[in-house]
């Protein structure tokens, strides 16, 4: 007799999966055209190229996904399809993102005070490490 579990973490953990629908089901993205839209703009990278939504990820693969500036760095540990909770989401993927310096995100410029002097500029340059 086997005994057979249908949790959709045990039946796609080895199966090629659309990189927008492993996206959205890690939870990266809330919805799936939503990584859709992320793809098509270029945002995300599988293994260093640009990739269309319809690429496949396997375990091993290295998913670039660029939020808010900064690139998150996640590699494919099992291959999911159904949207799951937060802890087996977690399970799927190792992230390899490294930690954001903190003195970068210190140079914002408010609003409506113009385009920054060349000095200004400089200045800032420095601060987010772009010598």
């Amino acid at each position: 007799m086997t005994n057979q579990t249908s949790s959709p973490a045990a039946s796609d953990a080895v199966n090629p999966v659309r990189v927008d629908s492993w996206l959205w089901s890690i939870r990266v993205y809330k919805t799936r055209s939503a990584a859709t839209t992320a793809c098509r703009a270029g945002h995300i990278r599988i293994n260093g190229e640009r990739t269309k939504a319809a690429q496949t990820v396997k375990p091993g693969d290295e998913v670039r996904v660029r939020m808010s500036g900064f690139d998150r760095i996640l590699v494919v540990r099992k291959t999911l399809s159904k949207r799951v909770g937060a802890p087996i989401a977690a399970t799927a993927y190792d992230d390899r993102t490294p930690p954001r310096d903190p003195v970068a995100l210190l140079a914002v410029r408010d609003r409506g005070a113009g385009r920054p002097t060349k000095r200004e500029r400089r200045e800032i340059d420095r601060l987010r490490g772009r010598d």
